[in-house]
């Protein structure tokens, strides 16, 4: 209502001035004809006065009061033409389209800006102009009081105009029209240009330069989004702007995760949780951070700069710290400190050097694009996760040693085999020692050391590589005299040494030496030989044919002899026993396996079918109640041994490794720990 009383009033105003300038021009015409009267008159009035008026008193000419009247015309004039021109303006602003010529329209917005000014200037000369007017006139009598009262009647218009209409234009009624028309263009020209970046960036094979081509906001565009920026700055509505820009860009950098699986972000980590399913859950972790920092949030860090970076650093760097915020960055940063914060284990340091390798990758990226004041959320978040991840990686690596120790007290397997501990632990040095982790957790340690004003030697990682191997020789040990039943222990050596010594070729091997190696090859033979004395050599006894019954004697007596017969009756019921007993004993090795399958061969078949063709006579009488295997039967009995089974053993130094993890260590299904 303010603003059409205001407008009326101008109108009024604008009326009143044209009349009087009306009255004006006629008088100024009646003058121009009186004009060369009235100075012979005047003339003659001067010695008139000089002789009735000894007083002096300012003489009051025609001409003084047309020039009077024509200087106070001038701004009177000028102020009811800039009327018009702003009523003019302000219909097309209001009326007419943005697009396709913004750069038309802006120059309106500015012309209108300039035409206000002027009219504010010109109101005050006018003011002035005509008070001095009404002053002359009235000093002067040289009109009447109609006329005198109608130039009074204008100055207060013009005061009340001054005060109410150039003023609340100046405050932006007038613009604020356009100026929301520029805010709707500004929104709509974002909206339009803002698609999703696909999810194909996400593939290893799709470069930057192919994701970051595909920039919605050519040239032109972003010079036409620059002017509505410094055209709402420069009139006080650059916070608007600023909101409208994070408002869209924020949703369009959301819908870039639609197509992505990001349930994970929201899963609370738990001891129960499998370590396969968090081994993927960081796997797409990673590759969903790199797609944000390197492709997002790089885009809307150049998109900010090149939109606000005419107005001042703080101004976009403000836009990009809220655009991030508002994208989700933070919630991946917090899924990665819930790792971090997790119950420690050996896989989750695999899962923190996971972590920081993907960190420190993005770091260059980060310092980029988060290194400013506005993103302090972000970065002092990023440091506090940083520290977490070192702390907790260096100091799960130093106790690995003591977790094995830990191990000893647990007891060895029944079957004899490999323990789960062992293959779990030589696996896992073996990938700490891999070109993927050692010089990621190299790294960690040297920035472990320096923030504990430490100098990192290269010793520290190895040496404790040899600590983990000294304790699990101590545990193999312990375990060994844990065994009953000796010819099973020996089993368990041979198995694990054999272990050890199949490490030639990977990087815990190269680390132990050739002479380590060297020594595990010579214990594996030293318990093969052990075993087979032990478990077999007291069934061969029962084959000797020292001081052997005469056969033919007996037959022409026609009496079987018993010593034969009790003795491959004890022989087939000790071998039994034996093969009852050792079923279930494995040996894990193929090539091991094999190897003692025919050193049994070699040491029984012989020797049973040389007793069985001894004394074959007594056999071919009876066969099947006097021989209980042929040597057939016993070869393939003994061909049985030693077959691994499908048992998992159980540890609490940690859960299996995940095929992610496994695959890291090619053709190392059966990697062994170490020992001195």
């Amino acid at each position: 209502m303010a603003e059409v009383e205001s407008f009326h009033k101008l109108l009024a105003t604008r009326s009143l001035l044209k009349t009087s300038m009306e009255n004006s021009r006629a008088l100024a015409m009646a003058l121009d004809k009186t004009g060369p009267r009235l100075a012979e008159i005047d003339k003659r009035l001067v010695v008139m006065e000089a002789a009735i008026r000894p007083s002096p008193r300012k003489n009051c000419t025609f001409s003084a009061i047309r020039e009077h009247i024509s200087l106070a015309l001038g701004p009177a004039v000028a102020v009811v033409k800039m009327l018009d021109s702003i009523r003019q303006l302000e219909e097309s602003l209001l009326s007419g389209a943005i697009f396709p010529r913004l750069s038309s329209y802006l120059s309106t917005v500015r012309q209108l800006e300039e035409a206000l000014k002027f009219l504010s200037g010109n109101c005050n000369l006018a003011i002035q102009w005509l008070e001095g007017l009404i002053q002359f006139l009235e000093d002067n009598s040289v009109a009447d009081e109609r006329y005198i009262f109608n130039i009074k009647r204008s100055v207060t218009i013009l005061h009340e105009l001054k005060a109410t209409g150039v003023h609340a234009c100046l405050n932006g009624d007038l613009l604020r029209g356009a100026f929301d028309k520029l805010e709707i263009s500004f929104k709509q020209i974002l909206t339009e240009g803002s698609h999703p970046l696909a999810s194909t960036c996400l593939s290893s094979s799709t470069t930057d330069q192919a994701c970051n081509a595909a920039s919605p906001f050519p040239e032109p565009i972003l010079q036409m989004l620059r002017e509505i920026v410094e055209k709402l700055n420069a009139s006080n509505r650059l916070k608007n702007c600023v909101s409208i820009f994070v408002e869209v860009r924020s949703l369009n950098s959301r819908k870039s995760f639609e197509a992505l699986d990001l349930d994970y972000l929201e899963k609370a980590i738990t001891e129960a949780d499998d370590v396969q399913d968090i081994e993927i859950c960081i796997d797409k972790w990673s590759k969903h951070m790199e797609f944000i920092v390197k492709h997002v949030l790089e885009h809307e860090h150049r998109l900010c700069k090149q939109v606000f970076g005419s107005i001042a650093l703080g101004v976009w760097m403000d836009c990009f710290a809220k655009i991030a915020a508002q994208s989700g960055i933070l919630s991946f940063l917090q899924f990665a400190r819930s790792i971090a914060e997790s119950k420690k284990g050996p896989i989750k340091l695999l899962n923190l050097l996971h972590i920081f390798s993907v960190l420190d990758n993005l770091r260059i990226d980060f310092n980029k694009l988060f290194g400013g004041e506005a993103c302090i959320e972000i970065k002092t978040v990023t440091t506090d996760l940083v520290t977490k991840v070192v702390n907790g990686a260096s100091e799960i690596f130093w106790e690995l040693p003591v977790q094995v120790e830990m191990e000893r007290r647990s007891p060895p397997p029944k079957d004899g085999g490999v323990p789960r501990l062992v293959s779990f632990v030589t696996d896992y040095c073996n990938q700490l020692l891999d070109d993927n982790y050692r010089p990621i957790l190299t790294q960690v340690l040297k920035i472990s050391q320096g923030w504990k004003h430490e100098k990192y030697q290269e010793e520290l990682l190895t040496n404790r590589i040899y600590s983990i191997v000294r304790e699990m020789a101590i545990n193999l040990d312990a375990w060994s005299k844990a065994y009953e039943q000796r010819d099973l222990s020996y089993i368990f050596m041979m198995n694990n040494h054999c272990h050890f010594h199949s490490l030639k070729g990977t990087k815990l091997g190269n680390l132990m030496g050739d002479s380590w190696l060297s020594a595990h090859g010579q214990y594996k033979e030293y318990y093969s030989a052990l075993y087979l004395r032990e478990s077999w050599g007291q069934l061969l006894a029962y084959l000797s044919v020292d001081n052997p019954v005469s056969v033919s004697s007996a037959t022409a007596r026609g009496d079987i002899p018993d010593l034969p017969k009790k003795r491959l009756k004890a022989f087939s019921e000790a071998f039994d026993d034996t093969y009852k007993k050792q079923s279930n004993w494995v040996i894990l090795d193929e090539g091991l396996r094999k190897k003692m399958y025919q050193l049994l061969v070699q040491a029984m078949v012989p020797a049973y079918r040389s007793y069985l063709q001894k004394y074959s006579l007594v056999v071919e009488r009876n066969p099947t109640r006097n021989v209980k295997y042929t040597v057939q039967s016993l070869e393939n009995m003994l061909s049985t041994l030693f077959q691994p089974k499908q048992i998992k053993y159980t540890s609490i130094i940690g859960s299996h490794l995940t095929d992610k993890q496994r695959n890291a260590v090619t053709n190392q299904i059966c990697l062994t720990l170490t020992a001195m």
